[in-house]
């Protein structure tokens, strides 16, 4: 089967790989080349590198609604198109180009979790288990039938980036499956019951403050959905602190949240929550790497008493 390939992301890349290795990908579009690094230089996105490695045209619109580059896509010889985290809404003139319609590999059990940042609130909501699901795009958000499924536990220590991983992986070998389903007309498409959906909002750095009064259970969550990025973070002493890894522990003692509470230079330090605490085991400091707590307060002061904002 011709397939053209919209994405952009990591997340987006073994898909694509798998396509690669199964069938003909005819052209691959991504978002157009961001500025990285102090240099800000221009850097390829993962999709893209992975495409021109393979010898793959790549198409990068600023918009891909504009008309030019839709007829653009009439052009290219496709049966079918395949969308995983692309980064735009395709117009119904668009979703109606290829044969047999434009897939989407999105990171949930739909219709729960339908938007941008499906991973990390299944994270963040404490979820047990997620999964991937494949369905055919429409134009509403992540409403159409859905082809296939295939769930994924969430360990209690995975993080954004460890499930992202998992869920890749899953996700390609998903879509291969749902492109032989579809290949031999055996799909049996299922509609989303919409009344029971609910929406995985994009997240954004600020989002990433702590509420030192929410339970352990719910800052460790979001520490984990956070973690490596945006990151979670706190203030001490007017300083921010990007926090990684937390473990919960048992409290006692009576303290405002937010309060550290304890300092342990083999193992960390602890701050007092709305109904426990959280020993902190991993940091980052502004300007500074990523580190454990321990190796930090080797060359920083981490007093018991203060406040973290």
């Amino acid at each position: 089967m011709k397939v053209l390939f919209m994405g952009t992301p990591d997340f987006a890349v073994p898909v694509l790989e798998a396509l690669i290795e199964k069938h003909e990908v005819v052209a691959v579009v991504s978002q157009p080349d961001k500025p990285k690094g102090r240099g800000k230089k221009l850097m390829p996105t993962p999709v893209k590198e992975v495409a021109l490695k393979h010898n793959i045209d790549v198409y990068q619109p600023e918009r891909i609604k504009n008309e030019d580059f839709v007829e653009v896509l009439k052009g290219i010889e496709a049966d079918i198109y395949v969308v995983v985290a692309y980064g735009q809404i395709l117009s119904q003139e668009i979703l109606d180009i290829p044969k047999f319609g434009c897939i989407n590999v999105h990171g949930s059990l739909l219709p729960k979790y339908r938007g941008a940042a499906p991973i990390q609130w299944s994270i963040i909501n404490g979820e047990d288990v997620t999964g991937v699901t494949i369905m055919y795009m429409i134009k509403e958000l992540d409403a159409g039938d859905m082809i296939l499924k295939k769930e994924i536990d969430i360990e209690k220590e995975d993080t954004y980036e460890t499930l992202h991983d998992k869920m890749a992986i899953v996700g390609a070998e998903a879509l291969i499956e749902a492109i032989e389903l579809i290949e031999s007309g055996k799909v049996k498409a299922e509609k989303q019951d919409d009344s029971l959906s609910t929406y995985a909002p994009m997240i954004s750095k600020d989002m990433g403050r702590i509420d030192w009064n929410k339970s352990s259970v719910e800052i460790k969550n979001k520490i984990r959905g956070f973690n490596p990025f945006p990151a979670c973070f706190s203030e001490y002493k007017g300083e921010v602190l990007k926090i990684f890894k937390a473990e919960e522990v048992e409290c006692n003692k009576q303290a405002k949240a937010g309060e550290i509470i304890e300092v342990d230079s083999k193992k960390g330090f602890t701050v007092k929550t709305g109904d426990s605490a959280l020993l902190i085991k991993e940091i980052q400091a502004k300007g500074g790497k990523k580190m454990n707590s321990c190796d930090y307060m080797r060359g920083h002061s981490i007093e018991v008493g203060e406040i973290l904002s």
